[in-house]
């Protein structure tokens, strides 16, 4: 399957602004470009990138005074399979975590463990760990909250998203992964493109969350929104949460006048 993606994001900035983006795909999936997905900016001006210490590929612009259009275009090569079904994987004992896997045990900015540990045990702690567990949660959060964009809010975190049951794909898997942590299984945030293939189309396109889960040694992806199993997801980012991977990260006023995202299979 080949996979047409993009975007492009208008800012209005009221003086010249620094910038860091994560909108490039992620390394994992870099030889599957056909052709390169370099962010354009305009006006035209130079882009530094570079790998920060999630692995992930961040760029860095100074954007002048006034309106500045970021853009990219490209197409990728997909399997064309839907997200790996593994429900014999088996949750792996705390202790025999590895180093570099433990911090997506730890609660983050988005993700208070702290306040959600009673509620995860009181509703999983019965539950088989390993795959099952994990589903359990998805499941769960899946009929917890109700998607609506308006309802969106970039400051809501895992307790609130549990407290107020409403919010957006960031919020489904903020809770999920806090909730996850919650029953010592690593868990991690993943932003990037999920279009509509292989579903009805029901929403405007939109860059998407989901996570991924650490069982049997690997990390598994697993979407609390959707709940079932997608095609042509296009990582860009991982990191504890949101905080770690903003689409756009603006050091200084800058307001939102475009935004438009693609992803689609290439006839």
């Amino acid at each position: 399957m080949r996979i047409r993606a993009g975007f492009e994001i208008s800012y209005d900035c009221p003086a010249p602004t620094p910038m860091l983006l994560a909108l490039s795909v992620h390394p994992s999936r870099r030889d599957d470009l056909e052709t390169p997905d370099w962010l354009r900016p305009q006006p035209d001006l130079p882009v530094r990138q570079y790998l920060d210490g999630f692995g992930n590929i961040c760029s860095r612009i100074l954007a002048p005074a006034g309106r500045i259009t970021l853009s990219a275009d490209f197409i990728i090569r997909d399997s064309g399979l839907v997200d790996a079904y593994a429900p014999d994987a088996q949750q792996i004992p705390a202790h025999d975590l590895s180093d570099e896997v433990l911090v997506y045990l730890l609660g983050s900015r988005y993700c208070e463990t702290d306040r959600l540990s009673e509620l995860a045990w009181s509703l999983f702690g019965g539950v088989q760990p390993g795959w099952g567990r994990v589903q359990a949660i998805c499941d769960w959060v899946h009929e917890h909250i109700v998607f609506n964009y308006m309802d969106a809010r970039s400051t809501r975190g895992a307790f609130e998203a549990y407290e107020e049951r409403k919010g957006v794909c960031r919020d489904y898997a903020h809770l999920a992964v806090a909730l996850c942590r919650c029953m010592n299984i690593p868990a991690r945030y993943c932003t990037g493109y999920l279009g509509d293939i292989g579903v009805p189309l029901l929403l405007p396109m939109d860059f998407s969350a989901w996570f991924e889960a650490y069982l049997g040694g690997q990390w598994y992806t697993f979407d609390a929104r959707n709940n079932i199993p997608r095609i042509g997801r296009i990582l860009m980012a991982r990191g504890r949460d949101a905080t770690d991977v903003p689409l756009t990260n603006a050091f200084g006023p800058v307001f939102l006048s475009g935004f438009n995202v693609v992803s689609d299979v290439v006839e």
